[in-house]
């Protein structure tokens, strides 16, 4: 949420050099930052060790799917509500009014002009297809190791298109901390349904249509040798799906794609 908030004020602020350009390029701009912020987030050595998350929609997904028990899903959804308001207000210290101006407002999401159903249809699409692809691609061997960069691409697109339609939010924790900092709830109840709705349906389906045992993880990232704290599956997978995760070269292969 502080990067979400940083990058708010220096794109929509009207100080801001990019508060000139076309609103298009302004959500593209936007949607580049925190697609980047994902990748490094779900690619740093606290997201390899606790599955990166940050959403309670994944955290829900993935206990639906067995692999993370119910203690350790309840503590990532309040550590998810806590963390993202202690960054807005983190961000408010630093930034102050410039956070808090109409343009900027905290960055909350709230439904667009087309209205709350198509907020809530834009909403339930876009958590729907991140969470699919984060099970099909995190579950193929051969695609694995891109997850992190696949998730946080999606991301970025999300925000330059959809975010006119819903604010693009995706995250139950996202939209509660800028809420609750902003005192802005319009809308709130499609951000707290629609999000972990799409993503408990992707899981169903990917489970009946997959089997459930061909989800390996809650992890996004499995290279390297960070500790696993989940039901993982990789030990008892084929050799190769053990391989990903001592292959080190991972980063090198991908920066290649971009």
């Amino acid at each position: 949420m502080f990067s979400a908030c940083t990058f708010g004020v220096l794109v929509f602020h009207p100080s801001s050099p990019a508060s000139g350009i076309e609103p298009l390029a302004r959500g593209v701009l936007m949607g580049i930052a925190m697609g980047l912020t994902a990748i490094l987030i779900i690619t740093s050595p606290w997201g390899k060790r606790s599955g990166a998350h940050f959403n309670p929609a994944v955290t829900l997904a993935f206990y639906r799917l067995g692999k993370i028990s119910g203690t350790d899903a309840a503590f990532y959804v309040l550590a998810h509500f806590i963390g993202g308001v202690l960054g807005v207000l983190l961000a408010w210290a630093i930034f102050g009014d410039r956070l808090a101006a109409s343009t900027v407002n905290f960055v909350v999401t709230v439904p667009g002009v087309y209205g709350t159903s198509a907020a809530a249809a834009g909403e339930f699409l876009i958590a729907f297809v991140q969470m699919t692809l984060i099970l099909v691609i995190s579950n193929t061997m051969r695609l694995s190791r891109f997850t992190p960069f696949i998730a946080g691409t999606m991301v970025a697109l999300y925000i330059a298109i959809e975010a006119p339609v819903s604010g693009m939010s995706m995250n139950p924790a996202r939209t509660f901390a800028s809420a609750a900092v902003a005192g802005h709830w319009d809308g709130w109840w499609i951000y707290f349904t629609a999000p972990p709705a799409a993503m408990l349906a992707a899981a169903e389906v990917y489970a009946r249509s997959r089997g459930i045992h061909k989800v390996l993880c809650a992890k996004l990232d499995h290279t390297g040798r960070s500790r696993c704290i989940f039901n993982c599956g990789y030990h008892d997978a084929e050799p190769e799906a053990i391989e990903v995760t001592k292959d080190r070269r991972f980063a090198k292969t991908a920066a290649g794609l971009f």
